[in-house]
């Protein structure tokens, strides 16, 4: 359990304090959010951003990139939910950890390191660096005060989401080109 204090100043000028409670099956509903946000600003500028980074990014269509991007949310929403629900479950401490570790290194690399060599703005870095790192930061911080996980275990974790979820974007480009069909 994490204890944030709080002060309130009541109309009469009295303070009162007190300390808000929260588990981290409760926090983890902040992650899916998250990575809501981020991805969308991916969906809306990163396809047509493609177009002309070739040398971060191979071009890609909406389609492909909107059936990925799709896909990856549902499975980090799928990932929440399993770790809220069954929080006494080890794999689903691990799976969470996992996505919560790919999503920093997705932050950082490639979105703050397209922007940095291109000089020019890659779509995400906004919400990768100011959302995602954050929450993310926060949540595996909590998981390992609380003794839910522990820092390798995070490592190990981030390692074993992260590399499927590198291989898996180019069969999800793959099959978003041949499933969706909206341009």
């Amino acid at each position: 359990m994490s204890r944030w204090a709080y002060y309130l100043s009541a109309n009469d000028g009295t303070e009162v304090r007190g300390t808000i409670m929260a588990d981290i099956t409760t926090l983890a509903v902040i992650f899916p959010l998250s990575i809501t946000l981020h991805n969308i600003e991916e969906a809306l500028w990163l396809p047509k951003w493609s177009q002309h980074a070739s040398r971060f990014q191979k071009p890609i269509s909406k389609n492909e990139f909107h059936f990925a991007v799709i896909v990856i949310t549902l499975l980090a929403y799928l990932a929440t939910c399993f770790f809220m629900y069954f929080p006494e479950e080890r794999i689903f401490s691990f799976v969470f950890a996992g996505f919560l570790g790919a999503m920093i290194f997705n932050a950082v690399f490639p979105h703050l390191a397209a922007t940095i060599a291109l000089r020019k703005y890659a779509p995400g870095t906004i919400t990768g660096v100011f959302l995602m790192i954050p929450v993310c930061i926060l949540l595996l911080n909590h998981m390992v005060n609380s003794g839910t996980i522990n820092v390798y275990e995070i490592v190990l974790s981030t390692i074993g989401v992260g590399i499927p979820m590198v291989v898996s974007i180019p069969v999800l480009f793959w099959a978003g080109r041949i499933l969706i069909r909206y341009d």
